[in-house]
This record gives structure tokens, sequence and C-alpha cells, in this order.
């Protein structure tokens, strides 16, 4: 698994300084949620097409090794995502979701960025994510 990196000293202020903290999802921003090796492969995908420039994506390095894609708030209701992908936040969720959300730097086990968070790219595109789901689930 590859990370890129991002512009160093770049710090939205719902990522915190050290370890990780949960943040909830629909407040400071939408949450698309795939599993496993699906998941690695759309973030490995995501990451490729934007030259390294994805926007916010965690991943959990234990468990069901899900991969987070980060959204602007209210993004994620503007497409209806495939079948096992998984949409926190925003108009129309019925629950309350936290989403653990690692440092930039340090001890954050067993989160980690995938991709950070970026002056360009603060979150991750709604458009590009669904094409690139779409392609992925064809």
């Amino acid at each position: 698994m590859t990370m890129t990196n991002a512009i160093p000293h770049y710090r939205p202020e719902w990522v915190p300084l050290a370890g990780h903290q949960l943040r909830l999802s629909g407040i400071h921003f939408d949450t698309i949620r795939v599993q496993g090796v699906r998941g690695e492969q759309i973030a490995s995908d995501l990451v490729e097409a934007t030259d390294g420039d994805a926007g916010p994506v965690v991943c959990e390095a234990v468990g069901f090794r899900w991969m987070y894609f980060l959204l602007a708030p209210g993004a994620a209701r503007t497409h209806t995502w495939p079948l096992g992908v998984q949409r926190f936040g925003g108009a129309g969720c019925r629950t309350v979701t936290y989403i653990g959300i690692p440092a930039l730097d340090g001890n954050t086990w067993p989160l980690q960025w995938y991709s950070e968070p970026t002056p360009t790219t603060p979150y991750v595109d709604p458009d590009r994510l669904h094409a690139t789901l779409g392609l992925r689930c064809a």
C-alpha cells in the first residue's frame, strides 16, 4: 500500500494534532466507506487518476480494513452508490456515525492516511469517486 505525501503543515481543523479522534460524519465531512481489497483498489485508482492529490482517504490496518473516503459535507447524497458501498452523513442518513480520523504524523495505529487532505483537494471529489467505483464495479 502506498501513501501520498501531502504538502507539509496543511491540517484541516477536524484533523487531530496527535493520535486519532472520532469525528461526526455529516458535520466536518461526509463519508463513503468501502471494505478491504476493493476499497484499496478504489483508493489506488483514485490516487493514480489525480496524480497523487485524491483528497482525504483514511484506512484501517486491522479487521475489515475499511477505506474511508472523506467528501465535503452534503456531497455524499449527490450520487446513488453501488451495492456494498456505505454512505455516512448528509441528508437522508438516519444514523449518527463517528469516523476515526488520524493525525498527520506520529503513532495513529490502527488508522493511517492513504491520501491526505491538501489545500488544493481538501475533500475527495464525489463525481470522480463515483466514476472510479463504477469502473471497478462494472
